[in-house]
């Protein structure tokens, strides 16, 4: 799978688990931050770099996605098999 499509995946499998992703310029702030999830009054957002390669987006957000419970969620196995290399670190 090509890196954008993996992203896509991603986003749509944090849709399922509950987590909206926003893609933000993270260099406007002014301030050195990182994309990372966050709780906004009860609801989880991903805040997303839009900057970053898509390489470095696929790592992150998969980072996060697998702490989540998402053995039970339909994905194609080309998603599950790249997500599971990161739910055993």
């Amino acid at each position: 799978m090509k890196p954008e499509q993996i992203y896509q995946d991603l986003k749509e499998l944090a849709e399922k688990l509950g987590v909206t992703v926003s893609e933000q310029n993270l260099r406007k702030t002014g301030i050195k931050v990182k994309s990372g999830l966050c709780k906004v009054t009860g609801k989880k957002l991903f805040i997303m770099d839009k900057h970053i390669s898509f390489h470095e987006k696929n790592e992150i957000l998969s980072s996060c996605l697998s702490k989540f419970h998402h053995e039970d969620i339909f994905m194609v196995p080309a998603l599950r098999e790249y997500l599971d290399k990161y739910t055993k670190l």
